[in-house]
């Protein structure tokens, strides 16, 4: 692995414990979520939400039914977003290349899953790289 990768593994992995360890703020976005977006956010387990380091979801609104591939899922937070979206004939695969962010992720599975009223979970989080995806 070159040492790019991990040195932004070490980063995202290890240093990173919430926002507010973010070294950059290169991450915002003038908009901010949709008023769906809105509505599930307040759903989403705290952890997840204090440790996303990303942009707004980009997620399409009449999604039902989908299933939607999330590279670079960190935590989780648009994971679970997109489940919601998606409802409970869709499936979300997260996929990210730090064990730490994928740990966390699905620790939640079950506690998403209770908070959508859900019968069962619809998100799976795999470890990978997003430029080797075998």
């Amino acid at each position: 692995m070159n040492d790019t990768v991990e040195n932004v593994k070490g980063y995202y992995g290890k240093q990173l414990r919430s926002k507010a360890n973010l070294r950059s703020n290169s991450c915002c976005c003038a908009e901010g979520p949709s008023e769906e977006v809105r509505r599930i956010l307040p759903l989403i387990a705290d952890e997840i939400l204090d440790r996303f380091y990303g942009c707004e979801s980009p997620l399409p609104p009449l999604s039902e039914g989908m299933t939607v591939l999330y590279l670079g899922c960190g935590t989780g937070r648009d994971v679970y977003i997109a489940s919601k979206l998606v409802g409970e004939s869709g499936r979300v695969i997260g996929v990210d290349m730090t064990a730490e962010q994928i740990e966390t992720a699905a620790k939640y599975r079950d506690e998403q899953r209770e908070r959508f009223g859900r019968k069962t979970s619809n998100v799976q989080f795999l470890q990978g790289y997003i430029e080797d995806l075998k």
